[in-house]
């Protein structure tokens, strides 16, 4: 395995180590765990950073960050997301976002959705929504430190962070540059994506941070004529990943085409996923 530090925007690469190696050297710590933390803005305040992260594209991770921060905000909280997904933004479609950010003398203000959910979003910031974001990762990553740093995110109890899939730049720089207290990972149930989820399980151990619990979304459809579920993309293998890395909180979310047409509307505040209630609850126990 090859082992890649971020340190003060560069890439130093340590080349020909693998990682059972760089732990029987003791060397763990000086790789995984070295204290990068950014500060955040100085007009802020956040309770709780709470990651989103997923082994792959593709599974729904991006709707279970919008999920769970409308669900946090209905019970009362002050909530925000963090779109740390640069190159492939989908969180403003989601609450019908448009309007460009802005700055003041306390950073720069983030979006407001219907019911005051507060978003930074680099698509909120080009000129055409689909205009393509196509920068080397340094630049990414530094990004995504600047939303930390210079956005005025005033006072929110929870803010999570919409991660892109997998475990490369903007990952590392995330868990090392901000305080986050847990860790959602979202999967489905192919057996190829669960190999992948471990992937993402096994860094949140490495970083040293609690994963709070799994979701494994489509993981059935239930027909609307006869009420019965149908495992689409076969057996889950969710159970199986949850005993192995000792995590008490598994959701499994059905397919259902009325909410992809609610979040392509950019109405996903009408939506209530009380499968997510488990997770919710552990999110509470962070207060």
């Amino acid at each position: 395995m090859l082992v890649i530090q971020f340190v003060n925007q560069h890439f130093y690469y340590i080349s020909c180590i693998m990682l059972d190696e760089v732990i029987k050297m003791g060397e763990y710590d000086k790789y995984f765990n070295k204290d990068l933390h950014k500060d955040l803005n100085k007009n802020s305040h956040i309770k709780h950073v709470i990651a989103v992260t997923s082994g792959k594209g593709g599974v729904g991770k991006s709707l279970m960050t919008s999920l769970l921060a409308v669900m946090m905000n209905r019970i009362g909280y002050n909530v925000g997301i963090l779109d740390a997904d640069i190159t492939g933004p989908s969180i403003p479609q989601a609450f019908g976002l448009t309007e460009k950010l802005y700055g003041c003398d306390k950073g720069i203000i983030p979006a407001e959705t219907r019911t005051g959910i507060k978003i930074v979003s680099l698509n909120l910031m080009l000129d055409n929504p689909t205009d393509p974001v196509v920068w080397r990762g340094s630049l990414i990553s530094n990004t995504v430190t600047q939303f930390w740093t210079d956005v005025y995110w005033g006072e929110l109890d929870y803010l999570f962070v919409d991660m892109p899939p997998g475990t490369g730049d903007v990952p590392l720089t995330v868990f090392q540059s901000l305080p986050v207290d847990g860790i959602i990972t979202v999967s489905s149930p192919q057996e190829l994506v669960s190999m992948v989820v471990e992937k993402s399980v096994n860094m949140a151990q490495m970083m040293n941070i609690p994963i709070l619990g799994l979701v494994e979304n489509m993981s059935y459809y239930i027909c609307p004529d006869c009420g019965h579920k149908h495992y689409l993309f076969g057996e889950s293998h969710i159970d199986e990943i949850a005993k192995k890395f000792n995590i008490s909180t598994v959701c499994r979310l059905p397919m259902d085409p009325a909410i992809t047409k609610v979040v392509d509307a950019g109405l996903i505040e009408t939506i209530t996923q009380m499968e997510l209630m488990p997770i919710v609850n552990e999110l509470m126990k962070e207060e």
